[in-house]
């Protein structure tokens, strides 16, 4: 807003030493010493004094060029004695981003103390407009514009309604405190007024943070009533902040949330919780049970040790399995650490990592908390520490080889303790047989110690030696060709372990949902874990395709089987290597760039091909169409749980015109016949907003809380940001 202002005052120190010049004349005047890098550039087809007025004048097709700014005007005055500057008709200011700034007339003193701008516009860099009567800059630094408006939606002439707008008797921009704040706004929707506020303020967008009352949320929940929650922003340095964001509601007593992060020299925290004081209630907003303090804590931090070492910690509580259901808190299953939960199970960890060239480690000591129905209070452990190191070497022509150490304490409250402590090493090397084979020899051997609950297991400890020794060939080919490009490669793998490798007595703690599949179909021990591990004789053979197109499309795919020498009792079905053989398993893709994408894994039965597992997922970004799409199916034959699983999960959004869109969303369990959640709605979108209705419904039941279903209207606003939604439960 006060780039005028510079222009006049530094046309104001160009002109005070012209003294006429004639059309399309051009002037080059140096500065003052002090400022001698900055020069003015003025054109105008007439340059004169008025020798009675003291003033210098320049007229028609005036232009000046400063630091890279463009400004144009009819006429420009500048009067010595009053050592003021004059711009009158059509004055049009260019800046260096792009952004134009226009009024019919505009006058400051040199020092850029004090001016106005009559008739003042300006169209910003990133595509906003804002137009005011007049603009005034005061001696105290404080700059108002008078009957001002605002809007980031484009405007292509004066009889074009933009989507949104925000018009104000007065605006303030105060440069010493940098905020601007609005007496008599108005929020225009389309022309209609939507708010009114006889106040509003908030920082200036080039200032630093700064406090202030953030965009608040409300609606209506058939579990929290009519509910309305206000967050505040509090700077509390430069390095550090809290929201605060106190709720209402009718049918519970309130609730506070806030967010707390912090930036350290070495890392920094982010902390996430609330409290409130309230029974248990339903999905009817019914209480029952005593009012007791309630609350949750969601929080992670990493920090910097070393070049090579980190250490940080991730913690997730709450006091009860349904507070942040009841109270619809976001954030259970993100990642706040070196490791992450499985759903509805809270994870506390606090871990140290270093990794360099030749070697990698880990520690950490790990608590769950379980949010299920049939989770039992102790029942989960804790694990105090978790630890592996690795070491490694490059031995040139020899191969590759490596030592690790390996350990684990887990204790209950309820059930097994145990603590294992591995040793082990592996080496391998990799050559190119004549013909063009690949040769892998490879070996690896561990040693396990087991310290156990004997009244549980019947011995005290376990102690075991287990290997595997082979060799993995391969045959890669490759076609070349003026329309697709093909390789394949054949692949097959031998192997030879330890018998007897699984002990009866070790109990299986991090083993008990692995699922041997094409990842881990040339690994010499199919488990990746190590309670259980495949000894005896093995091989393994498949083959991996990739065609490549010119024009675009990519297909691979992988398919193999493992056979085993004996049957291991200790694998389940679930394993897939239970028996001597495996399921076929396989993997493929098929890319055909922004338009589809087709993910696909399938487990097939070993005996007539009969469809174990699919995971498939499919993605679309093509002209009006944007969507994910995700199908599952086990079989009861090999589910963990001894039922079969089938859903499937559709998000998408199809364009039906230029700015209306048709969202849809669907996670169902196809075998309980509900849907865990649905959605559909409208959306409406232009170049400086957006607007959604949604109506959602989930089918749910945990406990007490059963069935929802809610209708959300949410718009967001370019440049200014998030308005809140209505919600009916």
């Amino acid at each position: 807003m006060a780039n005028w202002l510079l222009y006049a005052a530094a046309l104001g120190l160009v002109t005070s030493g012209a003294c006429s010049a004639h059309a399309q004349e051009s002037a080059t005047i140096a500065q003052p010493a002090s400022e001698a890098e900055e020069h003015v550039v003025l054109e105008a087809d007439y340059i004169y004094e008025v020798r009675d007025e003291n003033s210098i004048v320049a007229e028609g097709n005036v232009e000046a060029l400063y630091e890279g700014r463009v400004l144009r005007a009819d006429r420009i005055i500048y009067n010595k004695t009053t050592d003021r500057v004059r711009a009158t008709g059509n004055v049009v200011i260019v800046d260096t981003d792009g952004s134009q700034q226009f009024a019919d007339e505009i006058e400051v003193n040199s020092n850029l103390e004090d001016g106005y701008a009559i008739g003042f516009s300006a169209r910003l860099a990133d595509g906003a407009t804002v137009v005011a009567n007049s603009a005034i800059r005061q001696t105290d630094g404080v700059n108002a514009l008078e009957q001002a408006i605002y809007t980031a939606c484009p405007v292509c002439d004066e009889h074009t309604t933009p989507t949104w707008s925000l018009r104000a008797r007065r605006t303030v921009l105060d440069q010493e405190s940098q905020m601007i704040s609005y007496r008599d706004a108005v929020f225009e929707v389309a022309g209609i007024p939507v708010f009114y506020f006889p106040y509003l303020a908030h920082p200036d967008p080039t200032s630093e943070r700064r406090s202030g009352f953030l965009v608040p949320s409300g609606g209506v929940s058939s579990k929290l009533g009519t509910f309305y929650q206000q967050p505040y922003y509090w700077t509390l340095s430069e390095s550090s902040d809290i929201t605060i964001a106190p709720m209402v509601s009718a049918n519970v007593n309130p609730l506070l949330e806030l967010d707390i992060r912090k930036r350290f020299y070495s890392g920094g925290i982010k902390i996430n919780t609330s409290i409130t004081r309230e029974a248990d209630f339903d999905s009817d907003g019914e209480t029952f049970g005593d009012e007791k303090w309630r609350g949750h804590l969601f929080g992670k931090g990493l920090f910097a040790i070393a070049p090579e070492w980190k250490w940080g910690f991730g913690v997730e509580t709450q006091t009860d399995d349904l507070f942040d259901r009841r109270y619809d808190i976001s954030g259970q299953g993100e990642r706040r650490g070196l490791y992450s939960s499985q759903p509805r199970r809270l994870l506390s960890q606090i871990f140290v990592v270093g990794q360099g060239d030749d070697y990698y480690t880990d520690a950490a000591v790990l608590s769950f908390q379980g949010l299920r129905s049939s989770d039992k209070d102790g029942a989960l452990p804790s694990v105090a520490p978790v630890f592996f190191g690795e070491k490694y070497w490059d031995l040139g022509d020899y191969g590759f080889a490596a030592v690790n150490v390996s350990s684990a304490m887990l204790t209950r409250d309820v059930g097994v303790d145990s603590q294992r402590v591995s040793v082990g090493g592996d080496w391998s090397n990799l050559s190119v047989l004549p013909g063009g084979f690949t040769f892998k020899p490879f070996a690896e051997v561990r040693a396990d110690y087991y310290a156990l609950d004997e009244a549980v297991s019947g011995e005290p400890d376990v102690s075991r030696a287990v290997g595997n020794a082979g060799v993995k060939i391969a045959y890669p080919l490759i076609r070349p060709g003026k329309i697709v490009d093909i390789m394949v490669e054949p692949t097959i793998m031998a192997a030879w372990g330890v018998s007897n490798a699984n002990d009866p007595a070790i109990p299986n703690e991090d083993s008990l949902l692995y699922e041997f599949d094409e990842g881990s179909l040339f690994e010499a021990n199919g488990f990746g874990n190590y309670d259980l591990y495949e000894g005896d004789g093995k091989a393994s053979a498949g083959v991996t395709a990739r065609a490549v197109f010119k024009n675009g499309p990519e297909f691979s795919t992988t398919l193999g089987r493992r056979w085993r020498s004996r049957a291991d009792p200790n694998f389940d079905v679930a394993s897939n290597l239970d028996g001597t053989s495996s399921d076929w398993v396989a993997e493929s893709t098929a890319d055909f760039g922004r338009a589809l994408r087709i993910d696909t894994r399938v487990r097939l039965d070993d005996d007539g091909f009969k469809l174990n597992r699919i995971d498939a997922r499919l993605t679309s970004n093509y002209k009006r169409l944007r969507a994910v799409g995700q199908y599952y199916n086990i079989s009861e034959r090999i589910s963990p749980l001894g039922t079969p699983d089938e859903g499937i999960f559709l998000r998408g959004e199809l364009r039906v015109t230029d700015r209306y869109s048709l969202v849809y969303g669907q996670l169902r369990d196809i075998v309980a016949n509900l849907n865990a959640k649905r959605e559909f709605g409208i959306a409406y979108e232009d170049d400086c907003s957006r607007f959604e209705i949604i109506y959602q419904r989930s089918e749910l039941i945990d406990r007490t809380l059963g069935p929802s279903e809610s209708i959300q209207f949410r718009f967001s606003l370019k440049s200014i940001g998030d308005f809140g939604s209505s919600e009916f439960d």
